[in-house]
């Protein structure tokens, strides 16, 4: 499972983080899906993010794998709404057109425009890392966010408003 964080500046945006969560140690399905759940709630509770956007599920030939990467995004998306973040979710394809202007661009198309767009030295092993960056990134661009667009002057006066995101 991959997954980028990026940081919001006015209209430019800033790589905070990516990385792959490697689980083919595991044999079990259960397992597997409380590491998700885990290592997605230690990313929150490290970087406090405002909002997860996220692949939507897809339907794809293998009933199978579309079930287990379904329950996955669940268990993801469940660790954010258990910190109270909102969730978006964006279609493969809507990710794709996003990034490169192409819904049917390939994961190495998309790495390569992510590289240029947030300046990082792109390599293939990071394709899921590029995959979970790419769902942040496009969320950026659809300009969505929970917030009312309000601006703070700084921490204080967010978490004025906001009290259940001070660090605990």
């Amino acid at each position: 499972m991959g997954y980028g964080l990026i940081h919001q500046h006015g209209n430019a945006i800033e790589l905070v983080t990516m990385g792959v969560l490697k689980l083919g140690s595991y044999e079990n399905h259960a397992l597997k899906l409380k590491k998700i759940f885990e290592r997605t709630l230690g990313l929150i509770e490290q970087y406090h993010p405002d909002e997860m956007a996220l692949e939507a599920p897809f339907f794809g030939k293998n009933v199978q794998s579309m079930l287990k990467l379904g329950r996955a995004q669940g268990v993801a998306m469940a660790a954010g709404l258990y910190k109270d973040i909102p969730i978006f979710e964006y279609s493969p394809k809507k990710i794709k057109q996003s990034i490169t202007g192409n819904g049917n661009a390939s994961k190495e198309q998309v790495a390569g425009m992510l590289a240029n767009l947030v300046k990082f030295v792109e390599d293939p092993e990071y394709l899921d890392a590029t995959d979970g960056l790419a769902a942040a990134v496009c969320h950026f661009f659809q300009g969505k966010t929970s917030s009312s667009e309000k601006s703070y002057s700084g921490w204080k006066s967010f978490l004025q408003d906001n009290p259940s995101r001070e660090k605990k």
